[in-house]
Formats: structure tokens, sequence, C-alpha cells
């Protein structure tokens, strides 16, 4: 075989289901290698997206998801979605095609040295330079990408020799296991817990990837411990259990800065500081931190770590839970904190205010919405309302990108968590301006058949930006836009399309477009007059007991 077939035959032997790309003259040795292969070619419009749903693959499945560009501007393309996977803890392999060997010396058409571009945003890359390093290449690529913390890998493959001939076969998958927190550690750490008044838990997406969800809430009923979740750890606590906080990550004051407050010693467990910067909740570093995750901490002036316990998640809270004696349950000190924080999403219930109040809007979508079913957010103004105000029971139900953070995701996203999933409904809640980005994929999703739901919330403009200047600056500054007929355009690629044109229809329309079991487009226009609103209310409020 040719490297190219041995390349295949590797990502065969992991398990590989989908490569997501674009084709290029310098990777046909490849694309005609998947031709004869299990794994499924997905064609995507532009390759961030191919990126993305590698991503959004790697995030739900823990597996690595594979992405390939060919050399050049593909390959700079793909560049995006390759850092938001890396800084997310999403496992992901990107292929790149690459100019020969024979004229790499020299400037050439479309060359740039990919494994210099592409290390700063990879866990490790490498370029193929003989074919009898491929299964190498492969094993590695998969091992570190999914080892703790996952992240993006990338392998280069020069035209030339991807056509080599090659005499090698695939390495054998072998598993790997984390470390186990020492017994000396738990046991100090469940001293700092045991003499601690009011502890809070920070909960991350590590607990998620970790799947360390039941053991957590394991540990919090037992231990009576309240929990914050971050933007990424969404799910790590079903918001229907009363210790639940909800979620920390708005800048600033919120309900949830009450609890950090009043806390005593702050327990982040699988939290990465890319999710939510330590200044915004422990701004005066007065509270000290225990760190439970799989590394040590990140050094940081505002998180004043007591102990590091490293170490698989799961298995250092069953630890604790064992040596921890079972705490006061009568000490309910945030149960005024939690009631603040869903009164106010349940005050929008009856809203029938026209545009649509972001509250509403997510007040209709958990309506409809199983607690299966996925939820991916966009970037922009209306991550923000997500992720405050959009409440969820099961890890992985609502993704949100704050690692990176591209513009863009949410489509891509949620192909590739329709292909993951396809027994549950899957909505992507875009912006306008986050939705043209990547928005030719709207005839992937309908050339794979995959009846996924947009929830396009239309400002006309950069509603997160605006409001921003608007806190700043009292004005905004060269934020708005011209946007097509998003129904006509969703039309045109073959979606089933619906506009908003007055609040009373918006949970229906979100039922008749499950119902429809295809790809769906809702267009509806959104109040975000109601982003000033809300910082003028966070700015008011009232911590008890605080410090």
């Amino acid at each position: 075989m040719n490297v190219a077939q041995l390349l295949v035959k590797c990502l065969e032997n992991e398990g590989v289901e989908y490569i997501f790309g674009v084709p290029g003259e310098e990777n046909i040795d490849l694309m005609d290698a998947l031709v004869d292969s299990e794994i499924e070619f997905i064609v995507t419009r532009h390759e961030t997206s191919a990126a993305f749903m590698a991503g959004t693959y790697g995030r739900l499945t823990g597996k690595p998801g594979v992405c390939l560009a060919t050399l050049g501007p593909g390959a700079t393309n793909l560049l995006t979605g390759v850092a938001n996977a890396n800084m997310d803890h999403c496992p992901l392999i990107a292929i790149t095609g690459q100019a020969g060997l024979n004229r790499q010396h020299k400037i050439s058409h479309q060359y740039y040295d990919l494994v210099d571009i592409f290390e700063p945003v990879t866990k490790w890359n490498a370029q193929i330079k003989t074919g009898e390093i491929v299964p190498e290449v492969i094993r590695k690529a998969y091992q570190l990408a999914i080892q703790e913390k996952p992240g993006a890998t990338h392998i280069d493959l020069p035209e030339d020799v991807a056509g080599m001939e090659v005499d090698e076969s695939p390495l054998p998958v072998t598993g790997h296991t984390l470390s186990i927190a020492k017994d000396e550690v738990i046991e100090e750490a469940a001293s700092l817990i045991s003499k601690a008044d009011h502890p809070l838990i920070l909960a991350g997406n590590g607990v998620t990837r970790g799947h360390a969800t039941e053991d957590l809430q394991n540990f919090v009923s037992q231990m009576n411990i309240p929990v914050v979740h971050s933007f990424m750890g969404k799910g790590a606590i079903s918001w229907k259990n009363e210790l639940s906080l909800l979620t920390a990550g708005i800048s600033g004051k919120d309900y949830i800065t009450c609890g950090f407050q009043q806390a005593d010693l702050i327990i982040t467990i699988g939290m990465d500081m890319a999710e939510t910067p330590p200044e915004n909740w422990n701004p005066e570093a007065a509270t000290p931190v225990l760190h439970v995750d799989t590394e040590e901490a990140e050094i940081d002036s505002h998180y004043p770590v007591a102990l590091n316990v490293v170490g698989d998640i799961a298995q250092s809270l069953r630890k604790l839970l064992n040596v921890i004696p079972d705490r006061d349950s009568d000490d309910n000190w945030f149960e005024s904190i939690r009631k603040s924080a869903l009164e106010e999403l349940e005050s929008f219930k009856e809203d029938e205010s026209f545009p649509v109040k972001p509250q509403k809007i997510i007040y209709d979508l958990r309506e409809v919405l199983r607690d299966e079913d996925i939820a991916i957010s966009d970037v922009g103004a209306h991550k923000m309302w997500m992720a405050r105000m959009y409440h969820t029971v099961l890890p992985n139900t609502c993704l949100i990108s704050n690692g990176l953070a591209s513009m863009g995701v949410a489509v891509p996203g949620a192909i590739a968590a329709k292909l993951v999933h396809p027994d549950r409904n899957v909505v992507a809640v875009c912006g306008d301006g986050s939705f043209q980005m990547t928005g030719a994929e709207l005839e992937t999703a309908v050339r794979l058949n995959l009846p996924i739901i947009i929830l396009l919330w239309r400002d006309d403009g950069y509603g997160l930006i605006e409001w921003h200047q608007l806190k700043k600056f009292d004005r905004p500054s060269h934020i708005s836009f011209g946007n097509p007929d998003f129904v006509k355009l969703a039309e045109s690629y073959g979606f089933e399309a619906m506009r908003i044109e007055k609040t009373a229809e918006l949970k229906p329309g979100l039922e008749k477009a499950i119902s429809l079991n295809k790809p769906v487009l809702i267009d509806c226009q959104v109040d975000y007059s109601e982003n000033m609103k809300l910082t003028e209310m966070l700015r008011n409020i009232h911590c008890e007991g605080g410090v």
C-alpha cells in the first residue's frame, strides 16, 4: 500500500468514524484511500466548520474528532477550529495536505511551514517525512489528543510522501489510566473541607470529561455543599438539585457573586481557568481554593491554592466521601441565592412583548426540549443569556465554547451532535452575526439529512460588542450590519423555515420544528435592550453576609 492508504488503515484501527473536511489537490492520495474505507468522509463548506464539527464530536464522545484540509489557505482556515478545540479541551486530530518535500526549501506556491503554524494551538504535531513512521504518528496523535487534558494534535502529510509505497501495519491500540490522588493528600483535603463553615464548589467541564457527574452529585448531597458550575460545566449537577446555585461566568456581579462572597473555601473541581477567570469570583484573592483536577493549578494571583488534589476526579471524590464526616444539613446559607436566580427566569414566563426578550426565548426553549436534548450556543450576547438561564439536568446537553469562544461554532457543532446522538433533538442557538460565519453548512445538514433546528436571534448587529460598548462608553460604535431574508435563505438551502412575528408564536414554532423531523430554521427577532437592563439590575444586587 502507499502512505495515504496506511494512514487511513491506522485511523480505522483507532476506531475513527468520520473525517470532516474539504478536499484539495495536495491530499488527493488520501481522498482516494478513503473511497475504500469504512470511515465516512463528510464534505464541509469551509475548513473552519470541519474543525468545529470534529471538536464537537470529540467533546461529546471523548474520542478525537478528525478534520482535514489541504495546504495553504485550507490549512489556515482550519486553524481557528483547531485552536478552539484545543482551548476547550476537546480531543481532535487535524490532518493537512502539504507541498512535496522537494519544494519546501524555497518559496513555493501555497507553501507555509504548517508544523510551525499549528504548533502553538496543539498539544503536539509532526510532519510525516517517511512512510515507516505513520503507525507511530497516528498512535501518538490519538493518544495525546485524549489524554488529560484533552486537546488537538496535528499531522502534516506532504503530497509526494503520501504516494510512496510502504510496508507497515497499524500499532496495537492501548488504553491509558489517570493517576490517583495520594491518601495523605485526600486526608488533608478532607480536613480543609471539615473546617470550612461555608464551602462552595465551582464545577467545570473536567467533571463531565472525567465521567464524574454521579460522583459529584453523591458528594454534594452527603456533604451538603452548594455547587456553582462554569459555562462549560453545565450539567455537572442538575439544576433541579436544591444544592445547585446554577452558573458562574458573567463578569461583574450576579446572584452567584453572593455565594462566592459568603464562601470561606472554594472547591474547584475539573475547572479550567479559561472557562471563568478567578478574578471574576475571587477578586480580592481572599478565599482559599481547594483544587481538585487531573493537573495542578495554573498560577494566578486570584487563585490562592491551599491544596492541589491531582488525579482521576471521580476517584478523588469517592475517596473524599470515605474520610469526611457528614456535614450539618440544616445550614442552608445559600437558599436565597438559588431562589433569586430561579425567580428571574420564571418572571418572564408570560411575557408577550415583541421583539422577544432573551429570557422568554430561553424559557420557551427549555419548556419544549427534553432533559437529554442538546442546545449548542454560538458566541455572542445570546451566549451570556443561555449560560445564565438555560438550566440543565444532564451533562453535555448545553454546549458552550468558552475557551477560545469562536463565533460560528453552533451550526457545525449541531451537525456533529446530531451524528453522535441521532435520537436527540439538537438546537443551534445563533446570533445573526455568528450564523453568517458558518451558515453555508446548512447545505451540509440537508445533504446528510440531519434534522437539526437553528434558533436564530436576530438583532442586525454584533449585540455582545454593543453591550460592552454601552457599559463602558454609553454609546455603540460600528456594530450594525444588514441581513438577508433568513427564511428565504434557509429555504433556498432546503431547510424548512419560519419567522416569528409575535411572541406567542415562539413556543408553538419550536414544537412544530421538532415534530417536522427535518432541518428547520426559526428567525426570531430579539429585544437586546434587555442587556443593559440586566447590567443595571446586577449592579443593584445586595449580598447579605458577604465579606
